[in-house]
């Protein structure tokens, strides 16, 4: 659409024209529920937009995205909308110093997530409507102003069919047939929304006395499809949802603005979540249909916590534009982590933020698109993008480095005066620098142009010199960075020594902290210790880097990894090994065999389920070749003799069997899991519920064990919304050209398909097993994508982008053939040229650590 792609500079200059009073959005969802053969297309959306313009008689223009504009109105004057209407923007000329807009239209119901998504749930025909418009997509609702720091109250009200309720930010009303909501205060158009349908609805209250001696009273609520209700546990939402109220309460001194608070959890989302003030929206999967283990919850907790916090870092206090995403979802990010371990039974939650959380980091800050955390976002296409692991994992380990840094006292206090400030604005990094500043009495000038304003990841590494004597002479750190970004930073690190004790246990004895400065830092505290068997560099995990290991601890950790006592050390261990088998330093053989000797004796959860996930992709991206069918066997042999001794209905046999089905391929494999699901074969303890027998089914599928009959016959057992998204991703998987021909059509050349069962498709197309299979579609994919890209929404062109990459024709002609791309489309646009850089590094590395591993072959 001409003007879709809204640039920051045109952001600038219409915030620097406009401010807006409020905006009226009525909404006619009634055509929503369709007639019989037939799916609705659009619904009517009218919208009144007040606002003011500092220089009258000047031009701007509105957002809207939509098929077709009825009526233009402003200032009473009618305009013609074929004549000031483009598909995307409507052009608003002579502009008063008060203005009134108003827009009716008919918006466009969205099968991609993006917009008024519309869902038809296939158990019972039930239609299922909600909104998400991060970073642009209200426009595909409503008439706006769709830029962060043009906020302003929202009012609307809903007309839905009979029988459906209607949600949106403030509270809502049935009044004669109409939901009427409660006008907010002024807050950005990319968070309003609303949820509309024949919901299950749950509700609760969250009461607290304020300082003051005032009550505070919230109402909750949580919904889901009706077809989930019976696996519901929204008391265990409640229960996170109030021990969060209470933790943000507690530190943030700033009562909660926002009214009410509902939580839904839709079908077909895109995202996590999002945090639509008063109304968060999650993505369903988070209510479990079958058994689950506690990393699971641990990880719906932090979610919830995650989007909470954005009440008050985002919601409340909102980045100017794009560029300064950091400021909700950085902290976002580290608070979810944050108040989940001080508020939750969710106590190692920094366990699995080092684990997993810092991984995603890791591996976008040594990607080519690296970016600052505060990032240059020149327009929306690359603010998409930019929700990445830089904004959001890296982002949050930065600032647990400032905790570290400046201490946690005077953090909270900053965020307290930060919020007080610029309550119901837009802020800019140096808003949040100058109270942190007040409240810890640091200069973060340096601090913030060596952390926030460069890209990047440092590698620290203990150099070690003993006397005679055995004990420590000099212990230094060395700090190194890459060539691309040579930025050398200040972290304030904690150095761990550890030896084996008596009793076996690989233990901690000595501890210093100390401010890594420089390419050499000594460490003059632990000159004269003992000589350790393990120096860990970054113990605590209080920094954002890659840790790397002297001879003499690396050898430790072959031998003893299992027996490191402390949880948080041994996920920091395992972390490190694994950014060395990515960086080709270690063979991926190596680490698969760490992992088959130590995995089994791992106590927490979601570190052994983030070491099945490194085995996996080390044997299928980072493996020579010739022996990926040895480390497959190995694998799958150690898998299923762990799942064998793991104690009976434990959620580590759980863990075991799903690893088993992602790496089963031998015939004797195959056959347990076919007997697993036909009932012929048991394992004692281990539940085979529904979502199981899809985890089993799909390996089956690829083998040409399970055919389209059998796939056929388990939907109609499990004929839900999540049935059938297991079902298309087992039918895309199996082992055949024709297959492999109907999965690309249906995504590349095709839009019937929704965001999810596009999702699903794509998985099930790319098979590690079936290289050959698809070794076709390099050529393909190169000839679609731009064209994709143009025609398909900004999600599902991502999703196609990133999805059908030939990453497993990893050689080197598709290097050259994607460097060809490259060197041929340098006029394509940044964001498609962004992810196709991207694939190509992640290529290149992969055939890096091939060379490593078969070097040790």
């Amino acid at each position: 659409m001409p003007g879709e792609n809204l640039s920051r500079d045109e952001a600038r200059e219409r915030a620097a024209l406009l401010s807006v009073d409020g905006y009226e959005v009525s909404l006619d969802l009634r055509s929503a529920v369709g007639d019989a053969g037939s799916e609705p297309r659009t619904f009517r959306s009218v919208t009144t937009v007040r606002f003011r313009c500092a220089e009258p008689g000047a031009a701007t223009f509105a957002d809207l995205i939509a098929p077709s504009v009825t009526a233009v109105s402003l200032n009473g004057r009618d305009l013609d909308p074929g004549a000031v209407f483009d598909g995307a923007r409507i052009r608003l000329e002579d502009l008063a110093a008060e203005n009134v807009l108003v827009v009716d239209a008919q918006c466009a119901y969205s099968r991609t997530g993006e917009g008024m998504h519309r869902f038809v749930d296939p158990e019972d025909g039930e239609v299922y409507l909600y909104t998400q418009y991060e970073p642009a997509d209200s426009r595909r609702v409503f008439a706006t102003f769709e830029q962060p720091d043009l906020k302003a109250p929202f009012r609307a009200e809903v007309r839905a069919p009979e029988g459906w309720t209607a949600w949106s930010n403030g509270i809502g009303e049935l009044t004669d047939g109409v939901w009427r909501f409660a006008e907010t205060k002024p807050i950005s158009t990319y968070i309003t929304a609303f949820v509309v349908g024949p919901y299950h609805y749950v509700t609760d209250r969250y009461v607290r006395t304020l300082d003051d001696g005032t009550t505070l009273e919230i109402p909750l609520g949580a919904m889901c499809r009706k077809g989930l209700a019976p696996h519901f546990d929204a008391d265990d939402v409640f229960l996170v949802t109030k021990q969060g109220l209470d933790f943000f309460h507690d530190h943030f001194d700033y009562p909660y603005p926002f009214g009410k608070y509902d939580q839904a959890f839709v079908p077909e989302y895109n995202l996590g979540a999002m945090e639509n003030p008063g109304l968060v929206t999650f993505r369903e999967e988070f209510i479990f249909r079958g058994k689950v283990t506690q990393a699971s919850y641990e990880r719906r907790a932090n979610v919830v916590l995650h989007e909470m916090a954005h009440m008050w870092f985002g919601d409340l206090v909102t980045m100017q534009w794009w560029d300064d995403l950091w400021l909700k979802e950085s902290f976002a990010d580290f608070m979810g982590s944050f108040s989940m371990v001080e508020a939750t039974r969710f106590t190692d939650g920094w366990i699995t933020f080092a684990n997993n959380r810092k991984a995603w980091a890791y591996r976008a800050d040594q990607l080519p698109s690296t970016h600052p955390v505060t990032a240059d976002i020149r327009d929306l296409e690359d603010a998409k993008l930019n929700f990445d692991g830089i904004t959001y994992a890296k982002g949050a380990s930065v600032l647990k480095q400032l905790v570290a840094y400046v201490g946690r006292d005077a953090f909270l206090e900053g965020a307290r005066r930060y919020f007080k400030r610029h309550a119901y604005g837009n802020t800019r990094l140096g808003d949040l620098l100058s109270v942190l500043e007040e409240t810890s009495g640091r200069d973060l000038a340096a601090w913030s142009r060596a952390w926030l304003q460069t890209a990047g990841v440092n590698s620290l590494t203990p150099q070690v010199i003993l006397n005679a004597e055995g004990r420590i002479t000099e212990l230094a750190v060395v700090q190194e960075a890459p060539e691309s970004h040579p930025e050398v930073r200040p972290h304030r690190v904690a150095v761990g020594l550890y030896r084996r004790s008596s009793g076996g246990a690989v233990e901690r004895y000595a501890r210093a902290e100390v401010d890594v400065e420089g390419p050499r830092t000594v460490v003059g505290e632990l000159a004269g210790a003992e000589a350790p068997d393990l120096v860990l560099v970054n113990d605590d995990d209080l920094t954002y880097c890659k840790v790397r290991f002297d001879e003499n601890s690396l050898a430790t950790l072959r031998e003893r990894l299992g027996e490191i006592a402390d949880p948080l050390a041994r996920a920091l261990c395992w972390s490190a090994l694994w950014n060395l088998t990515r960086d080709g330093l270690m063979p991926a053989r190596d680490f698969i065999g760490l992992v088959l000797r130590f995995a089994g004796r791992e106590s927490d959860i979601g570190v052994l389920q983030m070491l099945h996930a490194w085995a996996y992709s080390a044997l299928t991206h980072y493996a020579a070749p010739v022996w990926r069918p040895e480390g497959g066997r190995l694998l799958a042999d150690g898998a299923l003799k762990e799942l064998r001794i793991s104690e009976p209905g434990s959620q580590e046999q759980l863990t075991w069997a799903r690893f088993l089905a992602r790496v089963a391929s031998g015939a004797s494999d195959l056959q347990l899991l076919k007997g697993l699901v036909e009932g012929t074969a048991r394992i004692d303890g281990l539940d085979v519920d529904q979502e199981l027998r899809w985890a089993f089914l799909e390996p089956l599928a690829a083998a040409g064990e399970a055919d389209e009959s059998v796939l056929a016959a388990e939907l109609a057992r499990d004929d839900t919304a999540s049935g059938k998204r297991h079902q298309v991703r087992c039918l895309a998987a199996r082992p055949s050209a024709a297959v492999k021909a109907q999965a690309w059509a249906s995504v590349v050349e095709s839009d019937a398909l929704s965001n999810a069962l596009v999702e699903a498709t794509i998985a099930g197309f790319g098979r590690p097993s079936q290289r050959e299979l698809t070794a076709p579609y390099t050529a393909k994919y190169f000839e679609a994508i731009e064209r994709v890209w143009a025609e398909r929404s900004i999600q599902i062109g991502m999703d196609v982008v990133r999805g059908l990459f030939p990453a497993l024709q990893d050689s080197p002609m598709t290097l050259d053939a994607t460097d060809a791309w490259l060197s041929a489309h340098e006029e394509a646009p940044p964001a498609l040229r962004r992810l196709v850089l991207e694939a190509r590094d992640d290529l290149a590395r992969s055939l890096r650590a091939q060379a490593c591993d078969a070097a040790a072959g």
